[in-house]
């Protein structure tokens, strides 16, 4: 799983990025908020990041608050590192959107597991997510189907447009999932039966 990894200092970055592949994860290191920030409004952008609070461009919470704010990004779980250490500043970045508040100097062993939580969580995220979409294209194909069709009381085939009409089974193949295989109902079997037998 890729992970952004955002922080100003260049020996923590460093640290971190080495740590996060020797847990098998793929970092991408930026070394602000802006190169952050960019990453996240690019093309796929990583489900999980860690963000330190203070660093130029943008910081750690603001970036919080942006992610939290954009429907594509907003199930990006979030750790937040920071020197900042009192009550009120933990419930701040919490209250940016921050899934996770560590504080510097921190336990590797207690990142590694806060990682590895928020990467179970961001891939049940992703998991739910193909599923909806999975889900609202059933809808589709079902809102599709509904509707009034016009069809021949004769011959049991569907008018496609002005004058072109299709057989039943043709156009339930092409709007649909459906495979048909045939056989005959009981009534037509005795008519069928009866017309050979005179």
């Amino acid at each position: 799983m890729r992970v952004l990894l955002a922080d100003d200092d260049a020996a923590l970055r460093h640290g971190l990025g080495v740590q996060l592949q020797r847990w098998g994860y793929e970092p991408i290191a930026c070394v602000d908020g802006t190169e952050a920030r960019a990453i996240l409004q690019g093309e796929d952008p990583p489900p999980l990041a860690i963000l330190d609070w203070s660093m130029p461009g943008a910081d750690g919470v603001t970036l919080c608050r942006e992610i939290r704010a954009t429907p594509d990004l907003a199930a990006t779980y979030v750790v937040l590192l920071t020197a900042r250490d009192t009550r009120d500043e933990m419930v701040a970045g919490l209250d940016g959107g921050a899934d996770e508040y560590i504080i510097k100097p921190f336990d590797w062993a207690v990142l590694r597991a806060r990682v590895n939580t928020g990467a179970r969580i961001a891939t049940l995220q992703q998991n739910l997510a193909q599923r909806v979409r999975e889900l609202q294209s059933a809808l589709d194909m079902v809102n599709k189907l509904s509707g009034l069709l016009p069809i021949c009381s004769y011959c049991k085939r569907i008018r496609k447009e002005e004058n072109r009409w299709q057989q039943l089974e043709t156009y339930l193949s092409e709007h649909s999932e459906a495979e048909f295989s045939h056989g005959v109902c009981p009534d037509c079997y005795e008519h069928a039966r009866k017309d050979f037998e005179r």
